[in-house]
């Protein structure tokens, strides 16, 4: 499940100067929403790319599908993603609700044909707004639903009723709740709306979302069996945009099915300085773990792609590539032995730079022996293209 993390930022939360710093925010933490008001739709384009909902209430919000009036491509668009329908009305109950859901003013609104993005924004008061907002998830593509005290949102009876129809968006107020409305029932809310305008919080509910997002693997040791020289071959650095830590590496071998835990050259060296944005990956026709749990060939890397970051314990996060160094150089084949007793290799250059995850710390592949235990990921699966497949495939 992808997880987003909306800002709201309408005339609520005070005037232009309030709303816009919040919205700067949210562009500076990665969030992926800002909700505002119509009129602040152009503004907000202005300030930088973020996906824009716009409240839909007297006036009618211009759609991104709505090319009749589109500007030019050196103007900023003035268009929303995304129309949401329910304040000022009966969502948060400026408006009586109806008895008769079939004759609600915002159920109405929603219904209107046309390929836009549309939502609903309920306030929970009650148990007839919690049927309201279930009666509107069937319509909308966000359902945003926000209590007074948000510990009493009946969230656990949404994500329960509600299908994979509509994106349920919780409201919340800091990113501790960010995280427990991500976990409740073990599902959790598809995404929350932050009303906040502590841009540290922001941050962290940035942050809430990347783990909420994030695998944690089961990494085991393997028996290394043999280590030998296998003459030159086209050898990958992986630079990323980000420092590693210490502990962090690349998952990376010549079989999909036994990845060898690399570490980032993130060590002192008395032969070169650390470059704790490198992983010196292995040769050009290794794979490397992507952050969708899928496999990329390193030779086919480049700037901008994504690869998956991996500690020691098993967690992950994904980094941006700034640029991929393939030269010839030296290698060791490198064969191991799982623990169920399966044989798997990988080719790692012949440099004491390079640094694997052993039982005894970290080691250095210059000074490995048969009989040394090292990390690696080991998922007992054949894959077509990256992908994980259901089949017999033999690598050797």
């Amino acid at each position: 499940m992808t997880r987003t993390v909306w800002v709201k930022a309408d005339d609520a939360v005070g005037d232009w100067d309030d709303r816009r710093a919040r919205i700067t925010a949210a562009l500076e933490a990665g969030a992926d929403w800002v909700l505002v008001d119509e009129d602040d739709v152009e503004r907000v384009r202005e300030l930088g790319d973020i996906n824009v909902a716009a409240f839909r209430t007297d006036g009618d919000v211009t759609l991104v599908d709505d090319i009749d009036n589109a500007e030019s491509d050196d103007e900023p668009s003035t268009q929303a993603d995304a129309i949401i329908v329910g304040k000022e009305g009966e969502g948060d109950a400026t408006i009586d609700l109806p008895e008769d859901f079939s004759g609600s003013a915002d159920l109405s609104t929603l219904r209107r044909d046309g390929d836009f993005e549309r939502g609903a924004y309920v306030r929970i008061l009650g148990k007839e707004y919690e049927h309201f907002a279930e009666t509107a998830a069937e319509e909308a593509d966000h359902t945003i639903v926000v209590g007074e005290d948000w510990t009493i949102i009946p969230l656990e009876n949404l994500i329960a009723r509600i299908g994979e129809e509509t994106d349920l968006v919780a409201g919340v107020t800091s990113a501790e709740e960010a995280k427990t409305a991500f976990e409740t029932l073990e599902i959790g809310s598809d995404a929350v709306l932050l009303d906040s305008d502590d841009p540290d919080e922001i941050r962290k509910t940035v942050e809430v979302r990347d783990e909420a997002a994030r695998e944690s693997l089961d990494l085991e040791y393997a028996e290394v069996l043999d280590v030998e020289r296998a003459g030159s071959a086209d050898r990958v650095c992986v630079d990323t945009g980000s420092l590693l830590e210490h502990d962090e590496g690349m998952l990376v071998g010549s079989m999909s099915r036994g990845l060898v835990f690399v570490h980032a050259e993130t060590a002192e060296s008395p032969y070169v300085a650390s470059r704790p944005f490198r992983v010196n990956a292995g040769a050009v026709h290794a794979y490397v773990r992507t952050p969708d749990g899928g496999t990329k060939y390193l030779a086919g890397l480049q700037s901008g792609d994504e690869v998956q970051v991996v500690d020691t314990d098993g967690n992950t996060r994904e980094a941006i590539v700034g640029r991929v160094k393939i030269e010839q150089r030296p290698m060791f084949r490198i064969a191991l032995e799982t623990e169920n007793g399966d044989r798997v290799e990988t080719l790692l250059q012949n440099a004491e730079t390079i640094k694997v995850a052993s039982s005894e710390g970290r080691k250095a592949v210059t000074d490995l022996e048969a009989g040394d235990e090292i990390l690696l990921y080991y998922e007992d699966t054949a894959r077509h293209f990256g992908e994980a497949v259901d089949e017999s495939i033999i690598e050797k």
